[in-house]
């Protein structure tokens, strides 16, 4: 029995090739890095960083003044006050040092405190006042609150991210 073979066409045997030049020079990029990692010293430095801010001599890095972002407060969602159902949606979060283990387990401890401020400042507001809120002084006002908390440390400043007054009239 004789079986005929049809030959590929040129443009199909192009992206073969190029196909498999792509995996032939991926191979050789993996086993070159494999094999760097391997003979490299462990104590040696990295060759470069992504995001450049966290290391020794990076650049816009500040010696000894690292920080973390506390966003364990999550996305608030409060029924404000008044007859309507209107409800805020908000998420705190703040600034604190990297360094200071006793005030990360601090905050961690007074999540649901923070909420409970939160919830009850918001609470309080009908949806005019929610919608000409001045967050400069609402910020002012929650920072009081959660610093009159706080043994360990205090906090500088306060985000809100996700502000949004959802009114279902």
């Amino acid at each position: 029995m004789k079986k005929v073979i049809t030959p590929l066409s040129r443009g199909t045997l192009i992206i073969y090739r190029v196909v498999v030049a792509l995996i032939l020079l991926l191979a050789v990029v993996l086993i070159t890095g494999s094999l760097y990692a391997v003979f490299r010293s462990p104590n040696a430095k990295p060759l470069f960083r992504i995001g450049g801010g966290s290391g020794e001599g990076g650049e816009g890095s500040v010696p000894g003044r690292e920080i973390n972002v506390f966003s364990g407060i999550g996305r608030l969602r409060i029924p404000l006050a008044g007859e309507t159902s209107a409800t805020i949606v908000i998420a705190i979060s703040f600034p604190y040092p990297a360094n200071d283990r006793a005030f990360a387990e601090e905050l961690a401890s007074r999540i649901g405190d923070f909420r409970s401020i939160a919830t009850e400042y918001f609470a309080a507001l009908s949806p005019e006042k929610a919608d000409a809120l001045n967050e400069d002084s609402a910020k002012a006002e929650i920072l009081g609150r959660y610093n009159a908390l706080l043994r360990l440390g205090k906090i500088e400043t306060l985000y809100f991210g996700d502000y949004m007054v959802l009114d279902s009239r």
